[in-house]
């Protein structure tokens, strides 16, 4: 294990709590970042073996109306940016509300925790971004149009933001995960679960350590020349 990886190095993570994101923390976490903070819905609920995680109760539906310079008074060199909810169904029965929430927490809240944290980034003249995509960004999903003009819409920020940014020193670029072993895959029943496994080259679910594994390459030394880029973690699933 590299402890010393991410020695004195700080980090911000939406959605910490969920299983992606908790593993990215545990992985930044085993690997000697200093500090790591996420945002979470209800404080209340965060898991005993996260009291490493400082997390900050920030509601990234409603982000435009939080003072984010008051509630994230922080330095840091790594914002991973992986909080993301579904509303699926078919597009002629999605409401204008199940719209709407998808593209604030998994777009739009992007915009403000970017505004807020990359200008501190470009004073030090230092920070490594990390978007956490998905697979439908690029293939598309039925039932799933909100969620999927969400991802994809990351794809066209991290390119534009990588080109305006990396004369500072920074590097942005995204993971998009296929199918990842989670909570909801456990509750799958047999059929289910194989009709998943039959559409994917490896016959096999990806694990949530995959995905921590990719972003801490993207924010390691190994990756200082990479940027813009998008990194396909979905045991052949799609090929781009």
């Amino acid at each position: 294990m590299l402890t010393s990886m991410f020695n004195n190095k700080k980090l911000f993570i939406t959605g910490g709590a969920g299983s992606i994101g908790n593993s990215i923390c545990h992985y930044f976490n085993n690997n000697g970042c200093k500090k790591i903070y996420s945002s979470t819905t209800n404080i209340k609920k965060i898991n005993p073996d996260d009291k490493f995680i400082n997390f900050k109760e920030l509601n990234l539906s409603n982000i435009s109306k939080i003072n984010l310079d008051e509630l994230l008074d922080i330095d840091i060199d790594y914002l991973i940016l992986n909080a993301g909810v579904t509303k699926d169904n078919i597009f002629l029965r999605m409401t204008a509300e199940d719209w709407t929430n998808v593209i604030n927490v998994n777009l739009n809240s992007s915009f403000y925790l970017l505004k807020h944290f990359i200008k501190k980034m470009i004073k030090k003249r230092f920070g490594k971004i990390v978007f956490i995509s998905s697979v439908v960004a690029h293939t598309g999903n039925p039932g799933q149009t909100n969620y999927t003009a969400s991802k994809a819409a990351l794809s066209g920020i991290v390119k534009s933001l990588a080109l305006e940014l990396s004369s500072r020193n920074i590097t942005v670029n995204s993971v998009a995960p296929g199918f990842i072993k989670s909570n909801m895959t456990d509750a799958l029943n047999e059929n289910q679960k194989k009709a998943i496994l039959d559409r994917i080259p490896m016959n096999k679910l990806g694990n949530p350590e995959d995905i921590a594994k990719s972003v801490g390459f993207l924010c390691s030394d190994n990756a200082n020349y990479i940027t813009g880029q998008t990194i396909h973690v979905n045991g052949g699933l799609a090929l781009f």
